[in-house]
């Protein structure tokens, strides 16, 4: 019996680690330049996919400042709500406006850690507009990870600013 179990716990460790392998995320992503159309849609967490209906219609004359975030974290800082607020606001005047959230994190890490933390990031930031009234419908996410940073520098000043959620504003 003893052979089976350790056959059994080396055939379960395969499979995990092949599932592993098999859901990492392509690194990399393009990243929204003024006046670009993106198509998408909301998944069920309110993350970006992929909409061959139609493209979003990216308002580039709304601009907010960056939510900040600490090293390895996905908590809204004190500091950061007001933010979050003034950005409430605005969606609350505009209803026919919605908005991306996008997760970015400092270059420490690998990729698909910073991936993930991004997107807990981005939907620390989303949970937070929800609270404010917002409808979840008009509020997506995205994760750059790492790779869209807003400092190419290799230190805590630099890592400090990378840390960030940027918001990319659309027109239904």
């Amino acid at each position: 019996m003893t052979k089976y179990r350790w056959f059994a716990v080396v055939v379960l460790m395969l499979v995990c680690a092949l599932a592993m392998t098999s859901c990492r995320s392509r690194k990399g992503g393009r990243r929204a330049a003024d006046g670009d159309n993106i198509g998408s849609e909301v998944g069920s967490e309110g993350t970006l996919g992929s909409r061959p209906e139609g493209a979003l219609n990216i308002l580039t004359s709304v601009k907010y400042d960056a939510v900040m975030f600490d090293y390895d974290s996905a908590q809204i800082r004190e500091s950061e709500r007001t933010k979050l607020e003034a950005i409430g606001d605005y969606l609350k005047k505009n209803t026919d406006v919605g908005v991306i959230i996008e997760g970015n994190c400092d270059e420490r890490g690998s990729a698909e850690y910073n991936l993930a933390l991004g997107e807990r990031r981005a939907l620390a930031a989303r949970a937070y507009l929800i609270g404010l009234g917002i409808d979840g419908n008009m509020i997506q996410t995205k994760s750059y990870g790492e790779e869209t940073p807003a400092n190419q520098g290799h230190d805590e000043a630099a890592w400090s600013v990378n840390r960030r959620d940027e918001f990319v504003f659309f027109k239904k």
